[in-house]
């Protein structure tokens, strides 16, 4: 098993859209690169393609490759494989984090996620996001609140996982 995105970080984007990643994010991106070897860069992709979320997802290289092998076995002009060759290829960027741990964020997916100044980094297990902070806290965050607040008080969360946990 793999190395996974924890945790939140908040950290300045510059004119250019450099904006450092948090450092166990880097981590889990080099040991998702099978070519980083230390003295190349490490790479990962960011995707910006569905125009209703809010964020921007980022992949390790190992991810995209499980990700691009599952949209290959769909059906040749299926509509499904259209639309996901249009998010995750097309409306999608490969990148590599420099030797002082940032990364340039594309202007394109800067704009589509509103990020100018600031950039919130949010773990997601096998992914990661990078949201504007301002538009997380007030979207995101919420609905997340809203949709725990609508548990018992004594639901064990985990339980979403009963059937896949063991023993």
């Amino acid at each position: 098993m793999g190395r996974t995105f924890r945790g939140d970080s908040q950290n300045k984007v510059d004119s250019k859209g450099r904006v450092s990643i948090p450092a166990h994010f880097r981590r889990v991106i080099e040991a998702g690169d099978p070519n980083w070897n230390g003295q190349n860069p490490p790479e990962l992709v960011i995707v910006y393609g569905d125009h209703r979320r809010k964020c921007l997802e980022c992949f390790t290289v190992v991810e995209t490759d499980k990700l691009d092998h599952q949209i290959r076995a769909l059906p040749s002009g299926s509509k499904e494989k259209k639309i996901l060759q249009y998010i995750y290829h097309s409306k999608s960027r490969t990148t590599s984090i420099d030797d002082t741990g940032r990364l340039v964020l594309p202007a394109p997916a800067r704009e589509k996620a509103q990020i100018t100044s600031e950039a919130l980094f949010i773990g997601a297990g096998d992914t990661f996001q990078i949201w504007n902070p301002e538009i997380y806290e007030a979207e995101e965050l919420q609905r997340a609140r809203e949709w725990i607040d609508d548990l018992p008080e004594d639901f064990d969360p985990l339980s979403f996982l009963s059937e896949n946990r063991a023993g």
